[in-house]
């Protein structure tokens, strides 16, 4: 499915989800500037599209979950209509190279002191209510539903590129994916794999430290298994999960990624002491924080400098 094979070209190296709402206004502003400024892309991350993350000019990622926010009926169902609808979608350009589909595996949450008049409107949601992604989808429960899923995406987006983003749990659910794929002869574009190691602050710690494949490991195991089933040339592979150096991207490109995400080397570039109150809306940096207060102690311009030259020290 799609305009040829792997219709688009992914830099190297890419942000990897920054959501508005988990991340201030100035915040997100500074990565969308930076990913332009360095010439690489930025990922959504699964708070939707919102206009900060646009106003850098750069290419963008949009990231899908379970909340189907930026997308959702008032009922928490994917809509037709607003997927359709989104700049993101409708564009024609260059800059949406690709829209990211999450397979969650971590119950996720943004509490309610976090959600504003402004991230309500974004993501589709009720001001003021802890909001929580499903911990799973409710379009698709098995593999032809979720390929199913991808070509409805596809045929709304005018044939953008679709891909999938996971942390590898059960083997088998990967092979059953690509046992489907290689039936049908319907591909997803792209699959993204999240390491265990990888970080958020919006989700239990319980969940973060104990689910998932580490990250080396989960990259061979598809990478392995798309080559068994002759699909390695149709599906790209991106790398994701606490890589923070030149080593990790130059480890994780010679087992079988071609591209790699990046979310905390980025956080540090904006200024992130890892204070690890993310959720509370007190973070000291105004990085995850939607009180103006502190946020606005963050100089937009200077951090996107910032992020930007954290590619050439790479």
């Amino acid at each position: 499915m799609g305009k040829g094979e792997n219709a688009y070209a992914m830099s190297f190296l890419n942000i990897s989800g920054m959501s508005f709402g988990a991340l201030s206004p100035t915040a997100i502003t500074s990565l969308s500037k930076g990913a332009k400024l360095g010439n690489f892309a930025l990922n959504t991350g699964e708070g939707s599209l919102s206009k900060y993350h646009e106003l850098g000019g750069g290419d963008l990622i949009w990231q899908i979950s379970t909340g189907y926010f930026g997308c959702r009926t008032p009922e928490g169902r994917f809509s037709d209509e607003l997927f359709q609808e989104s700049p993101i979608t409708f564009s024609q350009n260059d800059r949406n190279k690709a829209q990211s589909r999450r397979e969650t595996w971590a119950w996720r949450y943004a509490l309610a002191p976090k959600v504003t008049a402004e991230i309500a409107a974004t993501r589709g949601i009720e001001i003021g209510k802890d909001c929580i992604s499903p911990a799973k989808h409710s379009e698709f429960s098995t593999p032809n539903e979720l390929l199913d899923f991808v070509i409805r995406l596809r045929e709304l987006s005018d044939e953008k590129p679709i891909g999938i983003k996971l942390c590898v749990g059960h083997p088998w659910e990967l092979i059953a994916l690509i046992k489907a794929m290689y039936m049908r002869k319907v591909y997803v574009d792209f699959i993204t794999v999240d390491g265990a190691e990888g970080g958020t602050g919006a989700a239990p710690v319980e969940f973060v430290d104990h689910l998932g494949t580490p990250l080396r490991d989960a990259v061979v195991f598809v990478d392995n298994a798309l080559r068994a089933a002759g699909l390695r040339e149709k599906i790209h592979i991106g790398a994701s999960g606490k890589l923070v150096s030149a080593w990790d991207m130059i480890r994780l490109s010679a087992i079988g990624a071609d591209w790699i995400n990046m979310a905390r080397p980025f956080m540090f570039s904006l200024g992130c002491i890892q204070a690890r109150d993310c959720s509370s809306g007190n973070c000291p940096t105004g990085i995850t924080t939607m009180n103006p207060k502190r946020y606005n102690a963050l100089d937009v311009e200077s951090r996107a400098k910032r992020v930007a030259n954290f590619t050439t020290t790479q």
